[in-house]
């Protein structure tokens, strides 16, 4: 099992973070953020927020803030500030 690791050297200016998805939209998780603290990362990990996981965008709250999540056959409602600590790849759309 791959070990949930900060990034700190690829892509730190221009990586996608979990936040800039809209609903309907998935992708896979890549780690955390390296400004992540280290108990907030392993939360999310322990949450199931781990590197290669799918992640779909349920829905929004009417006021943007907070967002539910699909992650392993489970919804997580997380706000924008924790959002923004999860790393992605590959914006997509719809069911794979």
């Amino acid at each position: 099992m791959r070990r949930w690791r900060r990034r700190s050297s690829r892509r730190t200016e221009s990586a996608t973070v979990l936040a800039d998805l809209a609903p309907g939209q998935q992708a896979t998780i890549t780690g955390a953020a390296s400004h992540a603290p280290p108990a907030v990362a392993n939360r999310l990990r322990q949450l199931g927020f781990r590197p290669a996981a799918r992640v779909d965008v349920v829905r929004r709250a009417p006021l943007g803030d907070p967002s539910i999540y699909r992650v392993q056959d489970t919804e997580l409602c997380l706000r924008r500030r924790e959002a923004r600590l999860i790393e992605i790849d590959g914006l997509g759309g719809g069911q794979r």
